[in-house]
């Protein structure tokens, strides 16, 4: 089973698809893409570890997140992945994407291609349950910063080729979850 959680900040979108792992019956790996910057991502950090239950295993992904999924993909694990949205984030900036918009250059990121490229691919070869989190951010206004932009015009490319390789999609809304497909 691959599923696809959206939905915008503080829908309840980590926490359903922790709920779902934890009904699984399968042993929980959650992946987890974020990386401390500051003492506010800290908190965030340590407030979604507290959470989740101390027999969850951790894996951490910023970058390479498709390989990830393949070195701990079993038919017996639920992978929880949260979230794409700061993956992708780490991949625009990582691979200088964000600085070449601040430039006012067209976006020539390979790392960027590579990754997400990686992930589609191997995303249905995978064994077990892995869900997928990500915020939708296409229903604000048109970001006024070139970087903003670029990150919610590569948000929404990326959450449409998920979606397209996941068995089911799930919007969540308010903590109310709404099936897509």
């Amino acid at each position: 089973m691959r599923e696809l959680v959206i939905g915008g900040a503080r829908s309840g979108k980590s926490a359903l698809a922790e709920k779902r792992a934890a009904e699984s019956g399968l042993r929980v790996i959650y992946v987890a893409t974020a990386e401390i910057q500051d003492e506010e991502m800290a908190r965030r950090i340590a407030h979604h570890r507290a959470r989740r239950p101390v027999e969850w295993g951790l894996v951490e992904a910023p970058l390479h997140l498709a390989a990830a999924l393949e070195v701990n993909a079993a038919k017996d694990t639920c992978l929880v992945v949260d979230c794409l949205t700061l993956w992708l984030s780490n991949l625009l900036f990582a691979g200088a994407a964000a600085h070449q918009v601040e430039a006012g250059q067209a976006v020539d990121c390979p790392l960027l291609e590579r990754e997400t490229a990686a992930l589609i691919e191997i995303l249905p070869t995978l064994p077990g349950w892995i869900t997928l989190v990500s915020n939708e951010v296409g229903w604000g206004i048109v970001p006024m910063h070139p970087v903003s932009r670029c990150f919610a015009d590569e948000q929404g490319r990326l959450n449409q080729r998920v979606a397209a390789v996941c068995d089911r999609v799930t919007l969540v809304a308010a903590g109310l979850p709404l099936t897509l497909k």
